[in-house]
C-alpha cells in the first residue's frame, strides 16, 4: 500500500539511574509501538519501518539500549543481560507515559521484546518478532560472537582500527544499509566486550515454558537459509505461543532491500493489536 513518509521524528532522552539512553520517536498518537535494534547495531535500523508504521497512524519509538548506539556505553558486563534490556525497555514506556505498546525488534531486538512480555506483561500489546535467536542457534551464536567478545577484549587494537577506519566516511554519501553497517562498526573495545559477555553468557531468551505463557498476539517472521538466526527457531516460537502466526521472509534481506510485502504485514499486524481488547499478558505458569 502506498505511504507517505512524511511523519515528525523528534529525539530523546532519558536517564536509568547514572545511565543516558536515546530514542527516536516517529509520529504521534496512543497507539504506541517500540522497536529494538539488533546485537551491537544502532536504533537507525529500525528506521524504515518506524517510519512506515507512523505513516500508518502509529506512534513508533525506536531506542539505543544501554551499549548501543549513542546511548552510553558502560564498560560492566554485569549491566548487560537480556532481562536488563527488557527492563530499560520498560522504563522507556514509563518515561513516554506509555500504559501499553506493541514491542517488536530483531534479532537481539526480537529476544529483548519476548523478555519485556515475560517481565511486563501487562505492558505488552502485542509482539512483531524478526529472527529471534532461540536453541537452534545458539551453537552458532557462540562460534560468531565468542571470537568478537575475545577479540575486543584482549586485541582491542582490531575494534580500534575498524572504528578509526569507517566513522570519517560521510553517512549521507552512502545507501542507507551500507550507513547502518558503518555505524555498526562504530564501537570502543570495552563496551562491546561488555556488550557480548552479558549477553553470551547470561540468559538468551525466556525458557520454553515461559514463552508457552504469552499470551499477546504475536506475529513472527523467519528467515529462510540464515544460519544465526534459523527458521527452525522462528516456527518454534510460533507453535510455542497461543494464536501466533509466522511469515517466512522470501531472503535474508528481504525486509532490508524490498520491504513492501513485510511492511504490509506489520501494519496490518498492529492495527489490529490496537483494534481488539487490551493483552491479557501470560496465563498462569
Amino acid at each position: 500500500m502506498p505511504r507517505s513518509s512524511l511523519v515528525s521524528e523528534r529525539i530523546g532522552q532519558f536517564f536509568l539511574e547514572e545511565d543516558r539512553l536515546e530514542y527516536t520517536e516517529y509520529g504521534s498518537g496512543e497507539r504506541w509501538v517500540v522497536l529494538v535494534h539488533g546485537q551491537l547495531m544502532p536504533r537507525r535500523m529500525c528506521q524504515p519501518l518506524a517510519r512506515a508504521l507512523a505513516a500508518e497512524g502509529m506512534h513508533v519509538v525506536a531506542i539505543d539500549l544501554l551499549g548501543h548506539g549513542r546511548s552510553d556505553r558502560p564498560a560492566d558486563p554485569l549491566v548487560y543481560s537480556m532481562t536488563a534490556f527488557a527492563e530499560q525497555v520498560v522504563a522507556l514506556l514509563d518515561h513516554l507515559g506509555a500504559e501499553q505498546a506493541v514491542i517488536g525488534g530483531t534479532s537481539l531486538g526480537a529476544n529483548v521484546s519476548l523478555e519485556v512480555a515475560a517481565i511486563a506483561p501487562e505492558r505488552v500489546r502485542g509482539l512483531l518478532v524478526e529472527m529471534p535467536v532461540l536453541d537452534n542457534a545458539l551453537e552458532v551464536g557462540l562460534v560468531v560472537f565468542g571470537p568478537m567478545m575475545l577479540g575486543a577484549r584482549f586485541l582491542p587494537i582490531t575494534v580500534k582500527t575498524l572504528r578509526a577506519l569507517t566513522r570519517p566516511i560521510p553517512r549521507g554519501l552512502v545507501p542507507f544499509w551500507a550507513g547502518v553497517l558503518l555505524d555498526t562498526c562504530d564501537q570502543q573495545p570495552a563496551a562491546m566486550a561488555a556488550v557480548l559477555h552479558g549477553i553470551v553468557f547470561g540468559r538468551i531468551a525466556p525458557p520454553a515454558k515461559v514463552r508457552r505463557a504469552i499470551d499477546v498476539p504475536t506475529l513472527v517472521v523467519g528467515h529462510p537459509a540464515d544460519p544465526i538466526h534459523p527458521a527452525a527457531d522462528a516456527a518454534m516460537l510460533a507453535e510455542e505461543i497461543p494464536g501466533a502466526r509466522f511469515v517466512q521472509a522470501r531472503s535474508i534481506v528481504e525486509w532490508r532491500l524490498r520491504p513492501e510485502r513485510l511492511d504490509d504485514e506489520a501494519a496490518r499486524f498492529v492495527r489490529e493489536c490496537w483494534e481488539t481488547r487490551a493483552a491479557s499478558g501470560l496465563r498462569g505458569l
